[in-house]
């Protein structure tokens, strides 16, 4: 009987099993996947190549690329079938690299990916200067001069002929397409002025394009209708994949995160919602070790709920070289993806000949094999600590042609976040809501320069509900096109009136031992730490100068100024000692059952400067873990190791994520000094960990065996020794 009875169990758990599987197997290849390839030619030949080279991309072959990838452990494959020069493919439309002669490389790989059940993706370039572009001027994007700019121009006869394009790689039948360069430039000069750009604009706007950058109300304009035309290009080729095939998936490379602004065309939100997932890229070559995590987490706002992607590359230095990064460096930006809720491509760029990498593929096969056995560890729901607000139109119309001075207070509170251990998440001003808000006990406006009165509105609903706002630099003092108000849009929620705008960015902060019977507003001693009285730290950004009469726990400094610089015969641009005291640093208003400190400096913006004081750093975050003290858990580890947590309500596991960042240091290099590039992660640390829990622990575990790990009911601590390691907490 109990052995007919255990025969009924086993049979019910195998029926259920089949039936999961079943379920994964409906569901669309982007949500069931976890890590895959992309592949493609050298970027060695961008542009104009040679159409008589017999030698490029001979040994390009889609039937060993597909099999290379599966035992690499690659979920899907994302080929290279389309550049500015060549299709790599029958095309009646484009021309095949000469070295294939009678052979189709999408053909092959299509019958290959059939064979092992692989989703197999079309990867098809958009914007890529070369022969195609050549033989067709009329697509040409025009500057202001009517100059040809080298790029494509989205409102011409082009839509028509990527469509064709597209339909030719659909009647392969491919399971989607990776749709990459939807950009309309990455720098000046700026277009696009065709006739038909300038016509179109006339009849939406009711004047004439701007002939110049007025960073005006015209500019406003031109500046909308760059991005309606972007993404009219990237809906109606959308569109029309589904009308071809509504099965087939389309995602576009995404360029509405930093260090993009306005001249790619994109907006965050905007830019992001056109496909069926979001798609972005990382990599130290252009987003730093830092931007790996924080795209990933900027994907993940600019569309709430749905996958992500995101491509990260094999080569040491960028994407277009053949170079392979050690084992544990590949693991770590993978891992740090992965924590943070992506799934991941990793690309991969042939020889000048199309000859794969074996080594290359032998390290990619064993992180995917760990990420694999990982899955289950990922996907959870974030909980954070610190949402980040981001203003795409403080972006334009504050960084303008130089956003890295808006980005670098949104890069220093990410880059805080991440070495204090505050899990952290992002906020979009295009959907900002009061929802978007109560999800963090703490937003950050890092020098958040224009503000609308609906933002500042829904930021005092979030204050009057118990959230508490961190305010910094001169957030909420500038209208909508840049200029400065009289008055700062913020003045409610500080709780006191603005005396000016510094001009200084060498600012300098102190904190002074009030005495006996002094009153002040801004005393909190508990965020000061180990920084000591009296002593004046810089707190490089920008500063307000805030009304205040009362005896100052944390005191502004002005900077020094020699006399050649007062009249204006020497530049500021290096930081000069610290002056007089102008007004607190620190300030603190209750409203309701929240509260907001601002801060008159800009520490955000200081710790990701050229002169970043530790001290700063630490003060930022003792603020942001003094607002947010009834936070789940609170987390000591060594700055180089980022912690992700995430909630499973379900089981009542919290998993805390240590990915650990473990470069050598580098040294100057000949040329660009003082440019270094970041050092590569070669050997697995040994670190210490602590998690106290304000939940009552039931149990904790480590996915690794090596880890040695000790818990009791309100804490957990361990010893890890691997670049990424997940401890489970049961509540």
């Amino acid at each position: 009987m109990c052995l007919q009875k255990l025969f009924s169990i086993i049979s019910l758990l195998f029926l259920l099993g089949l039936i999961q599987s079943s379920t994964d197997a409906q569901k669309p290849w982007y949500e069931r996947s976890l890590v895959g390839m992309e592949v493609g030619p050298t970027g060695a030949q961008f542009g104009y190549s040679d159409p008589n080279d017999t030698r490029y991309a001979r040994l390009f072959n889609g039937a060993e690329i597909v099999r290379e990838a599966v035992k690499a452990n690659s979920e899907y494959l994302v080929l290279w079938v389309r550049d500015g020069d060549f299709a790599y493919y029958n095309s009646e439309t484009l021309p095949k690299p000469p070295g294939f002669e009678n052979r189709d490389p999408l053909r092959e790989a299509v019958t290959a990916a059939r064979k092992f059940k692989l989703p197999l993706l079309a990867y098809c370039v958009v914007q890529q200067a070369g022969n195609y572009l050549k033989a067709h001027p009329e697509f040409e994007m025009r500057g202001m001069d009517g100059k040809p700019l080298g790029r494509f121009c989205f409102n011409s006869g082009y839509l028509g002929a990527m469509k064709k394009i597209l339909k030719e790689q659909l009647d392969y039948g491919i399971d989607g397409f990776h749709i990459d360069m939807v950009d309309q430039g990455f720098g000046p000069p700026y277009g696009c002025f065709c006739d038909t750009c300038q016509r179109l604009f006339s009849e939406r706007y009711g004047h004439p394009m701007p002939r110049s950058v007025s960073w005006d109300s015209n500019w406003d304009d031109f500046l909308s209708f760059r991005y309606k035309t972007s993404m009219n290009f990237e809906r109606e080729l959308y569109k029309y994949v589904k009308a071809v095939n509504p099965k087939a998936t389309v995602d576009f490379n995404y360029h509405g995160n930093p260090p993009f602004s306005f001249e790619v065309g994109q907006l965050p939100v905007m830019h992001a919602a056109n496909a069926d997932f979001n798609t972005g890229e990382t990599g130290q070559w252009g987003f730093s070790a830092l931007g790996v995590a924080l795209n990933a987490e900027f994907y993940r706002a600019a569309t709430p709920g749905k996958p992500y992607q995101v491509a990260m590359q094999r080569g040491v230095r960028m994407y277009h070289d053949q170079t392979t990064r050690p084992l544990n460096d590949i693991r770590w930006e993978l891992f740090t993806l992965l924590a943070h809720g992506a799934f991941v491509t990793m690309v991969d760029k042939t020889g000048f000949d199309g000859k794969r990498d074996a080594m290359a593929y032998k390290r990619i096969g064993k992180a995917f094999q760990e990420a694999k056995a990982k899955r289950t560890e990922f996907g959870q729901t974030p909980l954070n600590r610190v949402g980040i607000y981001f203003s795409s139109r403080s972006r334009d119309w504050m960084g303008k042609e130089n956003s890295g001075q808006y980005f670098q207070s949104f890069e220093g509170a990410q880059k805080t976040c991440a070495y204090e251990h505050l899990p952290y998440g992002i906020i979009l001003d295009e959907s900002i809501s009061l929802k978007a808000l109560m999800k963090y006990p703490v937003v950050l406006l890092p020098n958040v320069g224009i503000l609308s009165k609906n933002e500042v509105s829904l930021f005092t609903d979030y204050v009057n509900h118990g959230g508490n706002l961190v305010i910094t630099g001169q957030s909420g003092m500038f209208n909508e096109i840049g200029k400065p108000l009289e008055r700062s849009m913020l003045e409610d929620l500080v709780g006191t009136i603005v005396s000016r705008r510094l001009d200084s960015t060498d600012n300098w902060m102190q904190f002074v031992k009030l005495k006996k019977g002094d009153f002040s507003q801004t005393a909190i001693p508990s965020v000061q730490g180990n920084i000591p009285y009296n002593w004046p730290f810089l707190v490089k950004g920008p500063a307000v100068e805030y009304y205040l009469l009362r005896a100052l726990w944390s005191q502004l400094l002005i900077p020094s100024r020699t006399t050649r610089q007062l009249k204006g015969l020497e530049g500021t641009d290096w930081p000069m000692s610290a002056d007089q005291s102008v007004g607190p640093a620190i300030l603190v208003n209750t409203l309701k059952k929240g509260r907001v400190v601002t801060f008159a400096g800009s520490p955000d913006y200081a710790v990701a400067s050229d002169h970043h004081v530790t001290e700063v750093r630490k003060l930022f975050a003792n603020v942001l873990r003094y607002l947010s003290s009834d936070f789940p858990v609170s987390i000591e580890a060594p700055a180089n190791v980022e912690a992700v947590v995430t909630d499973d309500t379900t089981t009542r596991t919290l998993r805390i994520h240590f990915v650990a960042y473990n470069a050598l240091p580098q040294s100057t290099p000949a040329t660009n000094r003082p440019y270094i590039l970041p050092g590569l992660s070669e050997d697995a640390p040994i670190f210490r960990v602590k998690i106290y829990s304000k939940k009552t622990l039931k149990g904790a575990s480590a996915w690794s065996k090596s880890t040695v790990l000790n818990w009791s009911k309100t804490s957990a601590q361990a010893t890890i020794n691997d670049i990424h390691e997940v401890i489970r907490l049961k509540y």
